[in-house]
């Protein structure tokens, strides 16, 4: 994994930027106000199968995919089951990131230059103080990212049952 600041000089600052406006997360901010959002944000470069963060690890920051996938997966043994593949525009981890609870899932790279912003839990506090409007937009984006992996999720199960037990099974009448 390679980790590193956002230089405001370099050329992947502008690409962030560029990328960051075009989400919803900053869809109602200014480039300023994604500039300095950037600030509180590290790059996080990961190569296909590396592990973003581990079962059983305290969310201490929240993940948003840039480039690339990142699978949900339960680990049994030497067996991972893979949940759901999340891309580019994703927010990841936010449900131990708020609860402070021991993470459920391994978050796993899936792309060859996996590309994720790291927003650490000290520099939330932070935002949450300095810019707070900032701060709402991270939390909106994590009520949005929770409701796509939930309908994600339900219809992978909604499809299954129907595959597994059919389209049901008459009742008798007696």
């Amino acid at each position: 994994m390679a980790e590193n600041t956002i230089s405001k000089n370099d050329a992947e600052h502008a690409q962030l930027t560029h990328f960051l406006t075009q989400q919803y997360l900053c869809e109602s901010l200014t480039v300023a106000e994604v500039n300095t959002l950037l600030n509180y944000l590290t790059v996080l470069h990961f190569s296909t199968d590396a592990v973003i963060s581990d079962v059983g690890d305290v969310g201490d920051e929240l993940y948003f995919v840039v480039k690339g996938e990142v699978a949900l997966v339960i680990p049994d043994g030497s067996i991972e089951y893979e949940v759901v593949r999340s891309g580019a525009g994703e927010m990841l981890g936010m449900m131990s990131f708020f609860d402070k609870r021991a993470r459920s899932v391994r978050l796993v790279a899936k792309a060859a230059d996996t590309q994720v912003l790291k927003l650490p839990r000290a520099m939330y506090k932070r935002m949450k103080v300095e810019h707070p409007y900032i701060a709402i937009n991270i939390v909106e984006q994590a009520v949005l990212s929770m409701d796509h992996l939930f309908r994600a999720v339900s219809s992978d199960h909604a499809q299954f049952s129907h595959y597994l037990y059919g389209s049901g099974v008459k009742a008798s009448a007696d």
